[in-house]
């Protein structure tokens, strides 16, 4: 899968929030492990807070990841990164139109969904070898 170098650009979104140091320094790849991450962590912040009814902070948690998956889908290379980048684009999609609807209804199950469809996407990600990841990390 290849990204385009929007995906540091979206990661500010996920550093006014969260982890500060290595962003500057880290590889493309290392970037979309942590948006995913910071995304995954933002629904289920979310999830917490409107099970709890603090209605505020849920918004917050998930207006973050909904910037977050944005920041993931216009990173994606659509030339290099062919049919998967194409899927890849429609899922992002979906899932922004689905949390702002989770934000708007209280929908728990929605976020569950959510998740559910981030978690595998992350593990696949993760599941890269280095070798491939310094391959696509040259210029």
């Amino acid at each position: 899968m290849s990204y385009t170098g929007n995906a540091a650009g979206a990661l500010n979104s996920y550093t006014q929030v969260a982890v500060h140091s290595g962003v500057g320094a880290a590889s493309p790849h290392r970037l979309i492990e942590m948006l995913l991450q910071a995304a995954l962590d933002k629904i289920a912040a979310a999830r917490g807070y409107m099970a709890q009814g603090i209605i505020d902070k849920k918004a917050q948690h998930i207006i973050s990841a909904v910037a977050i998956v944005e920041g993931l889908r216009v990173s994606l290379d659509m030339e290099k990164g062919g049919e998967i980048a194409e899927n890849l684009f429609s899922l992002y999609d979906y899932m922004e139109r689905r949390l702002t609807e989770a934000n708007a209804s209280n929908d728990i199950a929605i976020l569950d969904e959510m998740i559910n469809l981030i978690k595998p996407i992350k593990e696949a990600w993760d599941a890269i070898p280095q070798e491939v990841q310094d391959a696509h990390s040259r210029p």
